[in-house]
Order: C-alpha cells, then sequence, then structure tokens
C-alpha cells in the first residue's frame, strides 16, 4: 500500500506543477508588459570622478546642470592609457554622447574616439570657446584642444546637443 501512495503524491505534485506553469504562462503572455519601462540604468560616477581628479596630469571635466533626462551610463579612466578618462551619456532622444579626455596625441585620439570622424575646418562656440567641428560617419565631434590634454565630445547626438554637453563640462577639484 505504502508504494501506491508515493506514487500518487508524485503523480499530484506533477499536476500541480503543470498547473501553475500553465497559470504562469497565461498571466505572462495575457498581463501587458511596459514597453517603455527602461532597462538603463544611470551610473554613478562620483567615486570614478573624484579618482580620476586625483590621478590625471590635467583638469578632468564632468558636466554639471544638464536639462533633465540626461543620463550617464559608463565611466572609466585609464592611467596606463594616456590617462584616458570616458563617460557616456544618453541624451532624452537616447542618443549617444560621449566625454573623452586624454594625453594621448590628438589627430589620433580623436580619429579613435570619434570613430574616424574628420576635421571640418569648422568652429562651434561654446561657452565663449571655440571647439572644432569634426564630422563622421557613425560620430560627430567637437574637440578642445589645450597643452596637454585633449577634450572631445562625440557621439551620435546633433551638433546642438554635443554642444550642450560641451557647455555643461567643468572641471572642479577632487573635494578633500
Amino acid at each position: 500500500m505504502a508504494g501506491m501512495r508515493g506514487k500518487q503524491t508524485v503523480r499530484g505534485m506533477f499536476q500541480s506543477m503543470t498547473v501553475i506553469c500553465a497559470v504562469a504562462a497565461v498571466i505572462y503572455f495575457f498581463v501587458p508588459h511596459d514597453e517603455n519601462a527602461d532597462p538603463i540604468q544611470p551610473v554613478d560616477y562620483s567615486v570614478e570622478l573624484t579618482t580620476a581628479q586625483r590621478a590625471a596630469p590635467y583638469p578632468i571635466v564632468a558636466p554639471e546642470g544638464l536639462a533633465e533626462g540626461w543620463r550617464p551610463t559608463s565611466v572609466s579612466y585609464n592611467r596606463a592609457e594616456n590617462d584616458a578618462w570616458h563617460l557616456g551619456y544618453l541624451t532624452p532622444e537616447r542618443e549617444y554622447v560621449a566625454v573623452e579626455q586624454s594625453t594621448a596625441p590628438a589627430d589620433k585620439y580623436i580619429a579613435q574616439v570619434s570613430h574616424g570622424a574628420k576635421d571640418t575646418g569648422k568652429t562651434q562656440q561654446v561657452a565663449g570657446r571655440a571647439w572644432q567641428r569634426w564630422e563622421g560617419e557613425k560620430y560627430d565631434a567637437l574637440v578642445l584642444r589645450e597643452p596637454g590634454v585633449t577634450t572631445v565630445v562625440t557621439g551620435t547626438a546633433p551638433f546642438g546637443q554635443l554642444g550642450e554637453m560641451a557647455a555643461a563640462l567643468k572641471a572642479t577639484q577632487p573635494k578633500g
């Protein structure tokens, strides 16, 4: 008798699992998913920013006071690779904008971070400074060459938004 009851228990368990799975599948397929739910989590880059500001031989920049909807998505500082500072953002329209700074030789570095954009010979005034306009098939870029550092604001966003980012960039000293 005991053997019979064991089999019934297993069968009962399978039956209830099947029912539970069927119900879960129905719920999954019929409950509307929020298509607009955003999987992109903004990154907090304050620690990396402070570290880079302490380590870099030039003033590291980061944006302040960008309009709502701009979200930081990536950050890195590589001391070994010409003190390269990178900050990636998504604009409110989900275009990509990156802030890139480095002590590397300018022309090669700009071409690298802008995916082969070329200098147009034009400039764009941003907060009283003339940034060079580079255009490319993949990314456009605004470039500021200074002694000891090249700053590039590049990405898929239009020049207006690249300018918005460039205008927001501030070099702050690390706290403490």
